[in-house]
């Protein structure tokens, strides 16, 4: 088995499919890549057992088809410090041999036997989505899941798709956000939660372009994505996902809108001289001014900040999590938001102002922190 191919190409390659490379794994064959050559075509695979992912590149040259596992590491490492040249990769048996402008390196590979099988997708269903879709869907959902290990469900992206519309949904218990596409449905409604560490790594290698159709296959066990030259496979996680609408309110009579960029600079300038354990800002709000606050009593400091607004309602002070407030404030993109309240032990809607043609609809929710006198 023999092939050459551009060393900024193979280096691409490994890289679309190396985030799913494990840092504590059981097996050591988890620790390499997967090469299979039939005629010019390389396929390159990784997997972690949850997830597997292959991207399929074109060599200059090949002699004599073959599947090896080479270790990841020591590869990805090589194909980083060489300039665009030609490669040419040599195996025999395990032994692999490397050629690239005067260097010749060697290395002992694994055999194939032991690389995990990549899954088959029974009766699954199928949609048609677009890149751009699922990196906005990805940005805007992952940093608002949970880490609780004793709550796996809450690990995850919920992924519902009805017949008037496809939402992700994500939350950790105090925040949650809702991002909704009315322009996607489907005749048959399904619900399924898709782990981060894949959606994280998609994010990173999918491109924001709409013309880039993705084929999404999911059954009640794994998801299929498959776009360009890449397929991703992964288990989904197991369980019943919360019934979020359940903690969305329905009555938030009061409305502040603000300039986003404004309320996002202000609560970063202000949340330094706040508590570093609480990490709360105060929100004080009256006619059309909104006042910041945060203060760190063990180091006597405190920081306020008034801000002109729009606010419709009753005077109120209400805590939030700055650096909750702020991860949501940095997700979103229009100039303007609105944040709907009720009291200030009742949780907050940030939404953004939106035409009624708009597809996109996006609701974060955000937990009030009790406020220190």
């Amino acid at each position: 088995m023999k092939f050459i191919i551009s060393s900024t190409t193979l280096l691409r390659g490994l890289q679309k499919v190396s985030g799913v490379l494990g840092t504590n794994n059981t097996l050591p064959i988890l620790e390499d890549f997967l090469f299979e050559l039939n005629n010019n075509t390389l396929r390159i695979t990784a997997s972690d057992l949850e997830t597997t992912i292959s991207v399929v590149l074109t060599t200059d040259m090949s002699e004599d088809s073959g599947v090896i596992a080479i270790p990841a590491k020591m590869l990805l490492d090589i194909m980083k410090s060489l300039p665009n040249v030609p490669v040419t990769i040599s195996i025999a048996d395990t032994s692999i041999e490397i050629f690239a402008g005067e260097g010749k390196y060697k290395l002992i590979g694994h055999r194939s036997d032991e690389f995990p099988q990549i899954p088959e997708m029974d009766n699954p269903t199928t949609l048609e989505l677009n890149s751009a879709l699922l990196v906005n869907a990805f940005n805007k959902t992952l940093f608002a899941t949970g880490n609780d290990e004793l709550r796996p469900v809450m690990s995850g992206v919920l992924f519902e798709v009805t017949e008037e519309s496809l939402t992700f949904v994500a939350t950790d218990a105090h925040k949650l956000v809702r991002y909704r596409r009315h322009d996607i449905k489907s005749d048959t409604p399904a619900s399924i939660i898709l782990p981060k560490k894949p959606l994280s790594h998609l994010k990173n290698i999918m491109t924001e372009d709409e013309e880039v159709a993705v084929k999404f296959d999911f059954n009640d066990t794994n998801a299929r994505l498959e776009f360009g030259d890449i397929v991703l496979i992964c288990r989904l996680i197991d369980g019943k996902y919360p019934n979020y609408e359940a903690v969305i309110p329905t009555q938030n009579p009061y409305n502040l809108s603000i300039d986003r960029k404004s309320l996002l600079n202000a609560i970063r300038r202000v949340s330094i001289f706040g508590s570093k354990s609480t990490h709360q800002v105060r929100f004080k709000i009256s006619g059309k001014e909104l006042l910041l606050t945060a203060e760190d009593l063990d180091f006597a400091s405190e920081a306020k900040e008034r801000l002109t607004c729009s606010y419709e309602g009753d005077d109120i002070e209400i805590g939030f999590n700055s650096r909750f407030i702020q991860e949501m404030l940095n997700t979103l993109e229009p100039e303007r938001i609105i944040i709907e309240l009720s009291a200030p032990n009742r949780a907050g809607i940030i939404i953004s102002e939106r035409d009624d043609d708009d597809p996109e609809d996006i609701l974060m929710l955000i937990m009030p922190v009790m406020l220190t006198q």
